[in-house]
C-alpha cells in the first residue's frame, strides 16, 4: 500500500506509514493474540506519543512545516497516524472500510496522493460524513473525554454527560472539537454486559455501542437499565484520548475481573495500580506510613486462579504500569518517588501472592521442549512475569530458580526474562549469567544489542558508570546506530530513575553523547536529544540541570539542523 499509492509531498508521510502500521497490527493480531497486541500498540502510543503529544515537538499527524523532514519520522506521524486508520474501521465497521480501501485503490493505484484522497474514498464508499473527522490530521495534541455517568431508578435510565477538550499546543492554541468514535458497554451486577438502547430507538441494537462524538459538550441516555451498571468506557481503545471517569476501586476490581472487552479489563487494572501508587508516592514525599490496598491483591489472585484465561493476556493484566508512563499522569515528575512507589507496589505484590506466583511459575513450565505457537509463547510470557515479581523478595531460592531457568533456556525468550529478572540485583546469579550470554553470544551482534540493553536499563544505582564502561566494550561502537539505540538510547529513554539522578550526571552524559554522535550521525542525535525537551515537567533542580544541557548543546557552532530543531523549540 505504502509503494502502489504514495505521498504526494512529505506532509502526508502518514498517508502511508500509519496505514502500513495499522496493517501490520492486524497482521500481527491475526497469527497471534488479538488482545494483547492491542493492549502492546496502546501501551506504546501511550508512553512514548502521549508525551510527544504533550511537548514542545508535539505537530499535526500531517505537519505544517518542518525544518529538517528526518525530524518528522516520529511516533505522531506511524502510531498515531494508525489510530486514526483504526478510526475509519470503527467508525464505517469492517465492511465499509473495506468498501473504502477498495475505491482507494481504484482511484488511486500508482498515484501520488494525500490524506485527503484516503478519507475522500472512504467517505465516498460509505456516504458518510467525514469532514470534521479529518481535523484529527491537522490538529496537534491528545483531547481529554471526561465523562459523568448517571443512573435513574425511577424510569430504569442511565446518562453519560460526555464532554471533549483538546490542550494548548506549540503554534495551536485553540482546538475545534473532534470527531471521536466512543466505544462502550455497560456491565450487570452478574458481570454481564447489558442490552442498549438509546432513548430515539425502538429497541436495543446490541451491547457494545459506538457512540459518536462532535461536540464539546455531548449527554446520551440509555433505557431500560434496571440496576446501577458500571460503565465499560472507550473499549478496545476506539479513539488516542485521555479518558477521565470517576472510577471506586471496588469498580475497577469489578470491570479487571469481569469485563468481556480485554482492553478495557487491562485498563482498569492500570487504573487500579496507578490509583494506589498515587497513594504511596504522597506517603512516600510525606514520611507517612506506607499503606497499599488488598483490592489489587484479591483482584489479581483472581487472575492467576483463572485458568480459562488467555495466559498472554494475564500476564498483560498483571504487569504493572512503567515509570515512563507514570510521569504521564502526575502534574509534576517526581522521579525518586514514582521509582520508590512502583518498586513498592511490586514487592508488595509478590509477598502476597508468592505462593501462587511459584505455582503459577511450575505450572507453565515447558518440560517438552521450546515450540512457538500463541498457546506456548503466551505460557513463557506469564511464566517470565512470575519470574520477575518472585526475584523481587530478593531471596536467594529464588536468584537461584532464575539461573537455573537461564542455565537450561533453549530459547532467546527464557533466557532473557531470567536474565532481566535477575539485572536489578546484587546477587551473584547476576554477575555470573551476564558473562555467560556474552560468551555465547558475542559474536552475534545483534543479540549482543540485547545484552548491552539489559544492562543500560537495570535500576542499580551504578548502573550509569557501567553505560560508561560497556562504551568501551569491543562490541560497542558510536558509529554503529543500532549498538546507540541499544545502550545510550536505552539508558536515556528507558531508565528514568538512573537518567534523571538527582546530580545530573545522567543528563551530563547523555548531552555529550548527543554532541558526539550529531558530527557522526545527526539523525540519531536528534532522538536521543528528544529525551531532554520534556524538562519543563519536573522539579525545580532537575529542571536547571536540563536546561543547561539543552543551552550548551544549542551554543555548539556546528550543529545539525536534525539537532537544532529539537533543542530551539524546547528552549522557547
Amino acid at each position: 500500500t505504502g509503494n502502489r499509492v504514495t505521498c504526494r509531498d512529505w506532509f502526508q508521510l502518514s498517508l502511508k506509514e500509519g496505514l502500513t502500521v495499522f496493517r501490520d497490527q492486524e497482521f500481527s493480531a491475526d497469527v497471534g493474540s488479538r488482545a494483547v497486541k492491542r493492549i502492546h500498540d496502546v501501551r506504546q502510543l501511550r508512553t512514548y506519543q502521549f508525551p510527544e503529544d504533550s511537548g514542545p515537538m508535539a505537530h499535526p499527524v500531517r505537519p505544517q512545516s518542518y525544518i529538517e523532514i528526518n525530524n518528522f519520522y516520529t511516533v505522531t506521524v506511524y502510531e498515531k497516524g494508525a489510530e486514526l486508520v483504526r478510526m475509519y474501521q470503527t467508525l464505517l465497521g469492517k465492511k465499509g472500510f473495506r468498501k473504502g480501501m477498495e475505491l482507494y485503490f481504484q482511484r488511486h493505484d500508482g498515484q501520488a496522493v494525500t490524506t485527503d484522497d484516503f478519507a475522500a474514498a472512504m467517505a465516498d464508499a460509505n456516504q458518510y460524513d467525514l469532514s470534521q473527522f479529518k481535523l484529527w490530521y491537522d490538529q496537534a495534541g491528545t483531547p481529554e473525554v471526561t465523562l459523568v455517568g448517571e443512573w435513574n431508578p425511577n424510569d430504569s435510565s442511565y446518562s453519560l454527560q460526555v464532554s471533549q477538550l483538546c490542550p494548548p499546543t506549540p503554534n495551536q492554541t485553540h482546538k475545534k472539537p473532534f470527531h471521536i468514535p466512543l466505544k462502550l458497554g455497560l456491565l450487570s451486577s452478574d458481570g454481564n454486559d447489558i442490552p442498549l438502547q438509546l432513548e430515539d430507538e425502538h429497541e436495543a441494537l446490541g451491547t457494545i455501542r459506538v457512540l459518536n462524538i462532535r461536540q464539546s459538550e455531548h449527554k446520551f441516555r440509555f433505557k431500560n437499565v434496571s440496576e446501577r451498571p458500571v460503565p465499560s468506557l472507550l473499549r478496545d481503545f476506539s479513539a488516542p484520548v485521555k479518558l477521565r471517569y470517576d472510577y471506586t476501586e471496588q469498580e475497577l476490581a469489578f470491570l479487571l475481573a469481569n469485563d468481556s472487552d480485554a482492553y478495557s479489563r487491562w485498563e482498569a487494572g492500570q487504573k487500579l495500580v496507578i490509583k494506589n501508587i498515587k497513594v504511596l508516592m504522597h506517603q512516600y514525599k510525606n514520611n507517612l506510613p506506607l499503606v497499599s490496598d488488598d483490592y489489587i491483591i484479591s483482584a489479581f489472585k483472581q487472575l492467576l486462579e483463572n485458568y480459562e484465561l488467555d495466559k498472554a493476556l494475564v500476564a498483560e493484566l498483571l504487569t504493572l504500569p512503567s515509570e515512563s508512563y507514570l510521569s504521564e499522569v502526575v502534574n509534576e515528575i517526581d522521579v525518586d518517588a514514582i521509582h520508590f512507589a512502583r518498586e513498592y507496589m511490586r514487592k508488595f505484590m509478590a509477598t502476597a501472592l508468592e505462593y501462587i506466583l511459584l505455582q503459577t511459575y511450575d505450572d507453565n513450565g515447558q518440560p517438552e521442549g521450546y515450540r512457538y505457537d500463541p498457546v506456548a509463547a503466551g505460557s513463557r510470557r506469564l511464566k517470565n512475569l512470575c519470574l520477575g515479581y518472585l526475584t523481587a523478595l530478593d531471596k536467594p531460592d529464588h536468584f537461584a530458580l532464575a539461573k537455573n531457568q537461564f542455565d537450561g533456556a533453549d530459547n532467546m525468550t527464557d533466557a532473557m526474562g531470567a536474565l532481566r529478572a535477575l539485572i536489578n540485583s546484587d546477587c551473584k546469579q547476576r554477575r555470573q549469567a551476564l558473562s555467560s550470554f556474552y560468551d555465547r553470544w558475542r559474536h552475534d551482534t545483534l543479540v549482543m544489542d540485547k545484552w548491552f540493553t539489559i544492562q543500560a536499563i537495570s535500576s542499580r544505582k551504578d548502573t550509569l558508570e557501567r553505560v560508561k564502561q560497556l562504551m568501551k566494550h569491543t562490541s560497542f561502537s558510536m558509529r554503529n546506530p543500532n549498538k546507540v539505540r541499544a545502550l545510550v538510547g536505552a539508558f536515556a529513554h528507558g531508565n528514568p530513575v538512573n537518567f534523571h539522578q538527582a546530580d545530573g550526571a545522567g543528563y551530563s552524559f547523555v548531552a555529550d553523547r548527543v554532541l558526539e554522535l550529531d558530527k557522526l550521525n545527526p539523525q540519531v542525535a536528534a532522538r536521543l536529544v528528544r529525551v531532554f525537551s520534556r524538562w519543563r515537567k519536573y522539579d525545580a533542580a532537575r529542571q536547571t540541570f536540563m536546561q543547561e544541557q539543552l543551552q550548551r548543546i544549542s551554543s555548539e557552532q556546528e550543529i545539525s539542523k536534525d539537532v537544532y530543531e529539537i533543542v530551539s523549540k524546547s528552549l522557547e
